[in-house]
């Protein structure tokens, strides 16, 4: 098996009957897996906060400041922790209000959006199926871009939706789940092996 230089740093090993090496090292590898860590728990904090009701944008008395753990408003008590946001936070000049306000208190979207959180934000945590979550992370910003920022109050058309989005996209391209995360391992996987989708 012959061995060459990638960027003079990484090595790589090339089969004599030219398959596929290993992927090269990325500049900067732990910075994306940073990125992908802190991007995961932005998803996953949501999951807890809107399951549990812990008093950040869920469970919070507006007026009084008051937090009730774990009460009325955490989904895990049957509260919609999308009813709120589709009935009064989607932005009364987006194209699709009417789209998205038919879909507040429907139980198919939260469970549909409360799971995608909790899987997204585990999956980029850990660094496994890290391709399919950032691509899943990307739709749902491009939802709550729609939904609530066309257009952006203080810009003329970019948000923090869309920052997440290109960073979503960045930690797919690279395969940022190698780095800080559990990626290598997964990616070697007989499940992963025999269906690359899930990377």
């Amino acid at each position: 098996m012959a061995t060459t230089m990638i960027d003079r740093k990484v090595e790589v090993a090339i089969a004599p009957n030219g398959a596929a090496a290993p992927r090269p090292e990325v500049k900067g590898g732990r910075i994306w897996g940073a990125l992908r860590i802190a991007i995961g728990w932005v998803f996953l904090w949501s999951f807890l906060d809107k399951a549990f009701a812990l008093g950040f944008t869920t469970g919070r008395n507006p007026e009084t400041g008051a937090i009730a753990f774990f009460g009325p408003d955490a989904w895990i008590n049957g509260a919609s922790p999308t009813e709120g946001f589709l009935q009064f936070g989607v932005h009364t000049k987006g194209f699709l209000v009417d789209f998205y306000q038919g879909l507040a208190g429907l139980a198919w979207v939260d469970w549909a959006y409360m799971l995608s959180l909790l899987l997204i934000g585990l999956a980029l945590i850990l660094g496994i199926g890290t391709r399919l979550a950032a691509i899943g992370g990307i739709i749902w910003m491009a939802f709550f871009y729609t939904a609530s920022a066309v257009w952006p109050e203080h810009n003329p058309f970019l948000d923090d939706h869309v920052i997440y989005a290109i960073v979503l996209a960045g930690v797919a391209y690279v395969g940022a789940g190698r780095f800080l995360g559990l990626g290598r391992w997964w990616e070697r996987t007989a499940l992963v092996q025999r269906a690359p989708f899930l990377k």
